[in-house]
């Protein structure tokens, strides 16, 4: 009697347990016999049959079959079927007028500067493709050339391709996507260049004509398409009976959706009725109306379209993106949308006090802080009454006829800054938002405009050119632009030069002694209409705009006030404030790796020009994060954030800090007053927190330090309600006590809290000096 306990295993082996040992032999017809011993584990191999033999010849034949046929399907479709056209490909050309000029080194395809160029404008064409209408069928965009006159416009020519299998492209599709990214004036990928429209022409290859010839036994000619100067827009009244209510009674066409007129709005609104019938967005109802009929504000060359701010778009999408058909996601792009700051502005949402008071945030209106985008909580206080503008800081308004009369009335005389400015035109000046006697941005260039209790002027040469001999007058120009330019903020001067104005209706001013130390103006006729133009050189770093040069302090606050820090950033993960950064150019922040450690793949943003992270300053700009490049230095955790756009335009709310001079390593120890900034536990009003350099031996005892540390202490710690985030920095005012430098970035996260001794523990920061050749060389090559 034989027990067998028998288990498979995919090797074909079996173990048998025996109990007795039998001595019958099996035939050969049978199972395969085996030599069985007691009590042992046997392994046994079973041989195929006839038939099964038989068949796994028939599936090897099959499988051999089924090679050979892939084999010659593929040497077909590759051989004999290869004049089946794969891509299609257009010839593209247009003219970049301003940001970028030709250089003789980009003539030659094989130099550096040309690769490094034709990169950025390579990768600008494909994410504008990307995320087109025509994604599907792209394959890739390629740079074939630059050229131009030494110094002048750029001509870029490029080729696009597209798959044909996926459908015909046809030229005016191409040339569509881009006069509309161009044409905008709010480019999501060309924002730092200004593009003539006129320029763009598109041409499809003739040799992937003559492929399409082939198929449809047609001929076709080349095909040549180029843009023709579209009339100036004019703003008509609204006749769009969804949308009576709005607070504006003129628009234009065509709006932010492309349409041309009346009828073809009509034909949209049903989807737009079914969005705010769904009740996705509590205000989406106002939004729609703003963007199928935009406001619009007269001008004198060309009307131009007013549409609801950034903001506004990016809450209506939160709640109703994911309801948008298809085709009006690709168009609703909230990146296109201005912010409040942007040359021309925008319209605010409305109800900004309603929300306040909703969360329990009542006690901010006229608190002096602006938290509204168009000021509505500041306006209409106690304090601040009808025909006055907001000091910018404080619970402190002037009526706008006392802006520049030569007496402060703001408590940080902010009413006497910018008395001189420069700008493209007296309308372009009158235009901008007039809610604060603070600018809305920066210009580097433009005709020198002298303002006078609200009364605007440009500043003509004539008596210069009447009592002057030719060099003094150059003398006068060179050192009054100097001083205009160090007064805005700028470093120095570029150029003055003399000008014809062709403005018309404006009013003049003259330079009363122009070779006395301070110049007076005095208003004045300008037969001759010549005027000053000047170009300042870069914005000089690291300076705090709003803390005017005669009323200067050397003490700071502990709670920030608008415009103290205005390089200070915060990183949002996914809408959520996890760590800060500081902005060192246009298009890079300064931070530290240990934010994205253990972090997955995330949408990150960054917003400057806030001190209030729940509400939204008429100054705050915000980015998105699509970059990050990690220092090369032993011991460091210094990361650059690449934004996918520049930061600007630059205001006393929002400009980038200073690094430290090359080879200050001991600037710390040294420096007169350092700071960090931090947040209230709420992460609701930013903090300074004031630092002195410390031995490391100190930092040793209570973290974990690397050779690119250094160690800090706060001076005080009688008062601990701030919260450091990790990327804050370490701000060290220059020996010129004028300008900040980031010397360094935290690590971790620093919470407020005091040894048992009172004394709060120590800070460290990973340092900037060690980075400065690294971190200058990533600017350069953006």
């Amino acid at each position: 009697m034989v027990a067998m306990e028998h288990k498979r295993k995919t090797s074909w082996d079996s173990k048998i347990s025996v109990s007795t040992v039998s001595t019958r032999r099996f035939s050969r017809a049978g199972t395969p016999s085996s030599i069985l011993s007691s009590d042992s584990d046997i392994r046994f191999t079973r041989k195929l049959g006839s038939q099964y033999r038989c068949g796994c010849c028939v599936l090897a034949a099959f499988l051999l079959f089924l090679l050979f046929a892939g084999v010659a399907i593929y040497l077909g479709y590759t051989f004999l079927l290869s004049d089946i056209p794969h891509d299609q490909i257009f010839l593209a050309t247009f003219r970049v007028t301003r940001g970028d000029a030709f250089t003789a080194e980009l003539a030659d395809p094989s130099s550096e500067v040309f690769k490094q160029r034709s990169r950025i404008y390579r990768d600008r064409l494909n994410l504008l493709f990307r995320r087109s209408q025509l994604q599907i069928p792209f394959v890739a965009a390629e740079i074939l050339a630059l050229d131009g006159i030494e110094n002048e416009d750029l001509q870029v020519h490029f080729d696009v391709r597209f798959d044909i299998r996926y459908g015909n492209v046809q030229t005016s599709d191409v040339l569509s996507i881009l006069q509309h990214e161009m044409q905008l004036g709010k480019s999501r990928f060309f924002s730092n260049l200004t593009i003539d429209p006129t320029s763009i022409e598109v041409q499809e290859s003739i040799s992937a004509v003559d492929k399409l010839a082939l198929q449809s036994n047609q001929t076709q000619e080349e095909i040549m398409t180029t843009t023709s100067p579209r009339p100036p827009r004019r703003c008509s009244p609204i006749e769009f009976s969804y949308c009576k209510h709005l607070p504006y009674n003129t628009t234009s066409y065509p709006n932010f959706f492309g349409h041309a007129n009346l009828q073809e709005v009509n034909d949209d609104i049903i989807a737009f009725r079914e969005l705010v019938d769904a009740e996705c967005y509590k205000q989406a109802y106002d939004f729609i109306c703003q963007v199928l009929q935009p406001a619009c504000i007269a001008d004198d060359d060309e009307d131009r379209l007013q549409l609801p701010c950034r903001g506004f778009c990016k809450e209506f999408w939160s709640g109703c993106g994911s309801r948008l058909p298809e085709r009006l996601k690709q168009a609703l792009d909230c990146s296109k949308f201005p912010e409040y700051i942007d040359e021309g502005s925008c319209r605010a949402k409305s109800g900004c006090i309603r929300e306040l008071q909703s969360a329990a945030l009542s006690s901010r209106v006229c608190d002096g802080v602006i938290d509204c985008p168009d000021f509505g909580d500041e306006r209409d206080c106690a304090y601040c009454r009808d025909g006055h503008v907001h000091c910018g800081i404080g619970a402190a308004c002037v009526p706008s006829n006392k802006r520049c009369d030569g007496k402060i009335d703001c408590p940080n005389a902010s009413d006497e800054k910018d008395c001189l400015s420069l700008a493209p035109s007296l309308k372009w000046l009158k235009l901008q938002p007039s809610d604060s006697v603070y600018p809305s941005s920066y210009r580097s260039e433009g005709y020198a405009v002298f303002n006078e209790k609200g009364s605007l002027g440009k500043i003509c040469t004539d008596n210069l050119n009447n009592t002057l001999a030719n060099m003094e007058m150059q003398s006068v120009l060179q050192s009054t632009a100097n001083s205009l330019c160090t007064i805005l903020g700028y470093e120095g001067l570029e150029s003055v030069e003399v000008r014809t104005d062709d403005e018309e209706n404006v009013s003049y001013v003259l330079m009363q002694d122009p070779t006395a130390p301070e110049i007076s103006f005095v208003r004045a006729p300008c037969p001759s209409k010549q005027v000053m133009y000047v170009r300042c050189s870069q914005l000089a770093c690291g300076v705090q705009g709003v803390r005017y040069s005669k009323v200067r302090s050397s003490s700071l606050g502990k709670v920030a006030g608008p415009g103290d820090w205005p390089w200070h950033a915060a990183l949002f993960k996914e809408d959520n404030h996890v760590c800060d950064a500081t902005l060192v150019s246009a298009n890079w922040l300064l931070t530290t790796a240990s934010c994205f450690q253990g972090q997955p793949k995330a949408e990150w943003t960054t917003r400057l020009g806030s001190i209030r992270l729940t509400s939204s300053s008429p100054w705050q700009q915000e980015r998105h994060v699509v970059g990050m490049v990690k220092s090369p230095v032993e011991g460091s955790s210094v990361v650059m954030l690449k934004l996918d756009r520049p930061v600007g335009p630059y205001s006393d709310f929002v400009r980038p800090v200073c690094l430290p001079p090359a080879g200050a390593t001991n600037l710390i120890a040294n420096a007169t007053q350092c700071n960090t900034l931090g947040w209230a536990k709420n992460r609701d009003v930013l903090q300074r927190v004031q630092l002195k350099y410390n031995a490391m031996a100190k930092c040793e005892n209570v973290s974990i330090a690397s050779v690119n540390s250094v160690c800090t202490e706060a001076v005080n710690s009688d008062d601990c309600t701030e919260e450091e985030v990790a990327g804050s920095p370490l701000l060290c005012l220059l020996p010129d006590r004028r300008r900040w430098a980031v010397l360094g970035v935290a690590s971790w996260r620093i919470a407020c809290g005091s040894n048992p001794t009172g004394i709060e523990r120590p800070r460290l920061y990973d340092q900037v000096t060690s980075n400065l050749d690294w971190i200058q060389s990533t600017i350069n090559l953006a």
